[in-house]
């Protein structure tokens, strides 16, 4: 049974701060990536697209992590709090307002053995 998780985190920056908070996201990048559990982790921008018209807070994690114990660790750490505590909680910030959701790929009552 698949126990990946699947990490979305969204960001809407202050106005005009949108360039300064991707380059503070991106430098988030190197050391999450060498997390043990950390498969996916990539900061994304928005973009306009005939085919895509939903909408979406303009800067978004795409995280994957091997599971729900190495996504909580990488919560926990350190360069991860201060980033939620400095811009997302401050009130000097550059987070306007964010979202962080996780998803599993697992159906309801799915019933893979355990290996």
């Amino acid at each position: 049974m698949s126990q990946k998780i699947y990490c979305i985190a969204m960001f809407r920056a202050k106005p005009g701060q949108e360039d300064a908070l991707f380059k503070i996201l991106q430098s988030l990048e190197p050391n999450s990536q060498r997390e043990d559990g950390c498969i996916q982790y990539l900061a994304t921008r928005h973009i306009q697209s005939d085919f895509a018209a939903g909408e979406s807070f303009p800067l978004v994690f795409n995280e994957i992590w091997a599971n729900k114990v190495a996504f909580e660790a990488h919560c926990q750490r350190k360069e991860i709090v201060d980033f939620f505590e400095q811009q997302c909680v401050a009130e000097n910030g550059l987070v306007e307002a964010h979202n962080v959701c996780v998803y599993s790929d697992q159906p309801t009552n799915y019933d893979a053995p355990n290996l």
